[in-house]
């Protein structure tokens, strides 16, 4: 079996998390940003990793002050999601939903409207002549004070390429309801919500994300497992995790990711053995591509060698990941139907 041809689907993965080394360095270079920690290729993406490893939400997010000051100046901005997109279908990704925050990207004067604007241009040029669809999730810092603004941005760009909104950055102090006015606008306008929750912080991140604030999918939302008690085989689910699972709330679980924020100690100790074993629904996801080191086919050998995952497991995750998927209902079945169960099938054959 082949991870790298299999088809695959990918929710929950950063924009400024996904940068190719080599490119903050030229970007760098190129807009005078003075403060990467190396300007040797090697090096930077093994500090980008190092510091990633730091078993500590807030720490791993500090990471990201380099990426995000390189993306200040349209061109940059561009060049990052055109290749992402080229990168994510070299590795069999068939569909991707991207989340950034535009609100990072204004240093230099850019607009929101400018800054989504190029992120879009930059999938559709990296997508383009592949099997890859891409949608921007617009986030909004949940941190700072824009979250209606960032709100009434992703819904101005839902026929251009945006798909949902979400929340991200530090979650303890920072719950969900802190952005509620903007997650009621969002309903009000039939569109889409995923909220980073259950990460850093437990179930009350991930009540109020469900039940407050209509959230749809919960990014990450592995910390479900605190509501889950008893030995294997014998788990008892409390009242929220069993509502998460009876209402197929999708988990957009990172488990390299995971790792290096302190969730657990290494993927074979990740609870997505166990949940996936007790039916959640259940997707695989990189987060950031650059701080994690890894790629959707990293994260699938990392199952495999952990829990043994075959190509059943491969195929049952991604199409969950496309149910779960924020784009038209006609949309996911095609891609279900047309891509994702005829390449498994070719795969089980050994034609793929």
């Amino acid at each position: 079996m082949n991870i790298t041809t299999l088809p695959k689907v990918l929710l929950h993965d950063h924009l400024d998390g996904g940068l190719r080394p080599r490119t903050v360095i030229e970007l760098a270079d190129e807009y005078g940003y003075k403060n990467l920690p190396s300007h040797d290729e090697a090096e930077l993406a093994s500090w980008f990793n190092r510091g990633a490893k730091r078993n500590d939400l807030v720490l791993y997010l500090e990471t990201f002050a380099h990426t995000v000051g390189v993306m200040q100046h349209r061109d940059a901005i561009e060049r990052v999601p055109y290749e992402c997109a080229v990168d994510l279908a070299a590795d069999g990704v068939v569909y991707a939903e991207v989340r950034m925050a535009p609100e990072l990207c204004t240093e230099k004067g850019l607009t929101l409207d400018e800054v989504v604007e190029a992120i879009l241009d930059g999938f559709r040029r990296g997508a383009a002549g592949t099997d890859l669809t891409i949608y921007l999730i617009c986030s909004a810092m949940r941190t700072a004070a824009r979250s209606t603004e960032i709100a009434e941005l992703a819904v101005r760009w839902r026929d251009a390429g945006c798909v949902g909104f979400d929340i991200a950055g530090a979650e303890a102090g920072y719950p969900p309801t802190r952005h509620l006015g903007a997650f009621e606008y969002v309903r009000r306008e039939n569109f889409h919500i995923t909220i980073h929750a259950g990460e850093a912080f437990g179930l009350p991140s991930i009540w109020e994300a469900v039940q407050f604030c209509g959230a749809e999918r919960l990014g990450h939302g592995v910390r479900i497992i605190d509501d889950i008690t008893g030995p294997e085989g014998e788990e008892q689910l409390g009242r929220l995790a069993t509502f998460v699972r009876d209402r197929r709330i999708p988990l957009e679980l990172c488990p390299t990711s995971n790792v290096g924020t302190g969730i657990c100690a290494s993927v074979a100790e990740h609870p997505i053995g166990m949940l996936r074993r007790l039916r959640f629904r259940v997707t695989l996801n990189t987060d950031n591509r650059l701080m994690s080191a890894t790629s959707m086919s990293y994260e699938m050998e990392q199952l495999r060698d952990a829990f043994g995952w075959g190509i059943d497991d491969f195929e049952w995750i991604t199409i969950n990941g496309m149910k779960s998927a924020f784009a038209p209902f006609p949309d996911r079945l095609k891609i279900i139907n047309g891509i994702i169960k005829p390449r498994y099938a070719m795969a089980r054959a050994g034609a793929l």
